[in-house]
C-alpha cells in the first residue's frame, strides 16, 4: 500500500472521516480549523495520511500557539493538538499514522518547541507507534458524565454539598442565559480573564472567542452561557456540542460572587440541557495530573462523573530552547502576578 502524507484535504472527505470515526471530536473538524485560523496567536495545520485511492487513514490537526512576536517568537511557540489524533482501525491505520508522524516531526524541528497531543479517548493501541516517533506519555485525568440517564439519577449522582450549592444559587436569584448577542462575548471574556489571572495562566485572545461565536454558534456547535444575578453577569462558560458529546472548554467567574455558586449552576444547566436534547456524554475538558493537587479537579468531581486517564503525549522538537523557555515562563508568571496585584 502506498501512503501519501498531505497537508490539504477536500473538506467533504475531511468531515466524513471525522464524523464517521468513533473517536472523532469537535477539535478535528474543519469548522474548528477555521476558528483557529481567525484567532490571534493561533495557526492551525492539517496533516493527513491517505492511501493510493485518496482515502483518509490518519489525521492530525495541531495548532501552533505563540505568546509573543519578534525575537521571542521561537521561545514561546508550541503546537497543541486539542483533540488528539485519529487513525483508521487495524494495521493499515497504524502504518499510516507512523508515516504521518515521521513527516510531521521532520518539518517541526524548526517551527515549535514541542507538540502536545491532548488525548480525548484511549490511545493505548498506538502507544508503541507514538513512542517510536519521539512522543512520551504523561498521565492526565478527565471526568466524563454519562447523560444517558433520567435527570433524577444524574441529580442523585451529584454530591450533597454540590446539590446544596445549586439550590442556594437558585434561591439567591442566579439565572443562566445563553448568549445570543455577539456584543456579550467581551463580557464572557472578561469573566474568563478574571479566573485566568488568578491562576496566573495566559488566556487566548478575544479573537478566538469571537471566531467561535461567528463560526460555531450558528451551526449549533458552541454555546456561550452567562450566569446573572439581577442585572450583573457573574460567571461564564463555553460549551461545544458535537455528535453525542458536549465538550466543556472555558469557564470563569467574578470571585466576589462566589457565595452565589455561579459555576455550580452553570454546570447543572448544561447537564440538564444535554439530557433534554439527547446527548450521551458531558466531557469536562480535563482534570489535571493525578500527582498534583488541583482545585478544578475537586470541583468537577462533585458532579459524579467517571474519572478517566487518557493521558497526553508530548514530542519535544527543540530541547535546549524548551529548557530556556521554561525558565522564562516562570519569570513571566511572577511578573504577571505582580502586575495584577498592582493593577
Amino acid at each position: 500500500m502506498a501512503i501519501a502524507v498531505v497537508q490539504t484535504l477536500a473538506e467533504r472527505e475531511w468531515r466524513r472521516f471525522v464524523e464517521e470515526h468513533p473517536q472523532g471530536n469537535i477539535f478535528h473538524t474543519p469548522e474548528m480549523f477555521q476558528v483557529f485560523a481567525r484567532a490571534e496567536g493561533h495557526q492551525p495545520k492539517l496533516w493527513a495520511a491517505t492511501d493510493d485511492g485518496g482515502q483518509v487513514l490518519a489525521l492530525l490537526q495541531p495548532v501552533q500557539i505563540t505568546l509573543m512576536d519578534g525575537l521571542l517568537h521561537r521561545f514561546t511557540s508550541r503546537a497543541v493538538a486539542y483533540g488528539g489524533l485519529l487513525y483508521a482501525p487495524g494495521a493499515e491505520g497504524q502504518e499510516a499514522l507512523a508515516a504521518l508522524l515521521r513527516a510531521y516531526r521532520q518539518e517541526m524541528k524548526s517551527a515549535s518547541l514541542f507538540t502536545e497531543l491532548r488525548n480525548m479517548s484511549d490511545m493505548s493501541d498506538v502507544c508503541p507507534v507514538l513512542k517510536k516517533n519521539g512522543f512520551t506519555y504523561e498521565d492526565h485525568l478527565n471526568y466524563l458524565i454519562d447523560l444517558n440517564k433520567p435527570i433524577e439519577e444524574i441529580w442523585k449522582g451529584i454530591s450533597k454539598n454540590c446539590q446544596k450549592a445549586i439550590r442556594k444559587s437558585m434561591n439567591k436569584g442566579v439565572v443562566v442565559e445563553e448568549v445570543q448577542d455577539r456584543d456579550l462575548v467581551p463580557t464572557c471574556y472578561d469573566l474568563l480573564r478574571q479566573s485566568y489571572r488568578r491562576a496566573k495562566v495566559p488566556l487566548a485572545a478575544l479573537s478566538l472567542f469571537e471566531s467561535i461565536f461567528d463560526i460555531l454558534v450558528p451551526k449549533g456547535m458552541a454555546k456561550f452561557l452567562l450566569a446573572r444575578v439581577d442585572n450583573r453577569y457573574i460567571a461564564a462558560s463555553m460549551e461545544m456540542p458535537y455528535k453525542d458529546t458536549i465538550y466543556s472548554w472555558y469557564a470563569g467567574y467574578d470571585r466576589s460572587y462566589r457565595s452565589f455558586y455561579p459555576n455550580d449552576i452553570l454546570v447543572w444547566h448544561i447537564l440538564k440541557w444535554g439530557i433534554e436534547n439527547g446527548y450521551r456524554y458531558y466531557d469536562f475538558g480535563g482534570a489535571g495530573r493525578p500527582d498534583e493537587p488541583y482545585g478544578v479537579r475537586d470541583f468537577k468531581a462533585k458532579f459524579g462523573g467517571q474519572l478517566v486517564n487518557f493521558g497526553r503525549y508530548t514530542c519535544v522538537h527543540a530541547p535546549a530552547l524548551l529548557a530556556l523557555s521554561q525558565v522564562g515562563y516562570q519569570i513571566y508568571r511572577k511578573v504577571y502576578r505582580v502586575c495584577n496585584l498592582r493593577g
